[in-house]
């Protein structure tokens, strides 16, 4: 009986160089997955109806309403919060979106008293909304990649939440 030749033996660094690559594939695969479960409105919703256009915005997991828009024309990603005065950028993604530290004051939010500077901003887009000159803060105490729309914002628009859903329009009278 004639024996079959053996397969070359996997060396070790064959090995580990297929559970990298499969790691890497893992890893970007539920990055994805995480990105989208934070932010379920990567691309916003547009609705038209007989009053116009409507932005609809879904809720993530954690019942928060979570938006990529624009600054200044560039991309990040907002967390409405009808609770902030204005909206809050944190220092380090202002320093990327190269904003002006104007005057400061003491502000309190649920994480204590932090330092803020006041700054305008020249535009603030969600979906077809685009607003101009809207005052903002920028937030030593923030550590995470959120902005905060705030009611600097947020007080221009209708907004209806149904649901897991929240709509947002501009009103006629604006």
């Amino acid at each position: 009986m004639e024996q079959q030749p053996k397969p070359p033996a996997l060396n070790t660094f064959t090995i580990a160089l297929f559970w990298i690559a499969l790691l890497a594939v893992g890893s970007f695969f539920f990055d994805d997955i995480l990105d989208n479960m934070n932010n379920p409105n990567q691309t916003v919703a547009i609705q038209n109806t007989e009053q116009g256009q409507q932005l609809i915005l879904e809720r993530n997991r954690q019942g928060h309403y979570v938006a990529t828009g624009k600054i200044n024309g560039q991309t990040v990603d907002f967390l409405l919060d009808t609770g902030a005065t204005h909206v809050a950028i944190p220092e380090h993604l202002a320093t990327r979106l190269q904003l002006k530290k104007g005057p400061a004051h003491q502000t309190v939010t649920a994480n204590g008293t932090s330092t803020s500077y006041i700054t305008r901003l020249d535009t603030v887009s969600l979906g077809h909304i685009t607003l101009t000159n809207v005052p903002a803060s920028i937030s030593t105490g923030m550590q995470f990649d959120e902005i905060l729309l705030g009611m600097s914002f947020l007080k221009h628009l209708k907004i209806t939440q149904q649901g897991k859903y929240l709509t947002l329009s501009v009103p006629d009278h604006q």
